[in-house]
């Protein structure tokens, strides 16, 4: 019984790595949004360049955002697959974006994040993030 109480305490914990990122990044929070990384994260898949720390991605993820107003990050069900102390997850993700100078237009995307989380120090990081885009739409009222 030890061990299902574990899965299941695990996967609770993949999940809330996923909705802090998401939360943190809509609610502009970067310091929780940042602590869901770890130092050596390696992030791909946001363009062409690839970022090799936490704190890396993270100074992208803050010069990003400046182009937009409110966002929300809507995540479907996580599928992860658990080995011990890392982690294999997929979370399907439809993002909006309403763009800072064009209140009334706004740019959705839906994707997939491929992320290899791994435990440190007893609790789940990201270690690996990939987006894997579906589609992109812009909207103007």
């Amino acid at each position: 019984m030890a061990d299902t109480a574990q899965y299941v305490a695990d996967r609770m914990a993949l999940m809330d790595v996923m909705l802090k990122y998401a939360k943190g990044c809509d609610n502009r929070d970067l310091a929780l949004y940042r602590s869901c990384f770890a130092d050596d994260a390696v992030i791909t898949g946001f363009g062409d360049v690839t970022y090799n720390s936490g704190d890396a991605w993270t100074a992208y993820v803050v010069e990003a955002l400046g182009r937009f107003g409110p966002t929300q990050h809507m995540l479907g069900p996580q599928l992860a697959t658990i080995d011990g102390d890392t982690a294999e997850c997929r979370t399907d993700v439809q993002a909006t974006h309403y763009l800072k100078d064009q209140a009334s237009t706004t740019l959705t995307l839906w994707a997939t994040y491929e992320t290899r989380m791994k435990r440190i120090n007893g609790e789940w990081k990201i270690a690996r993030h990939h987006l894997v885009p579906r589609g992109t739409r812009v909207q103007s009222d």
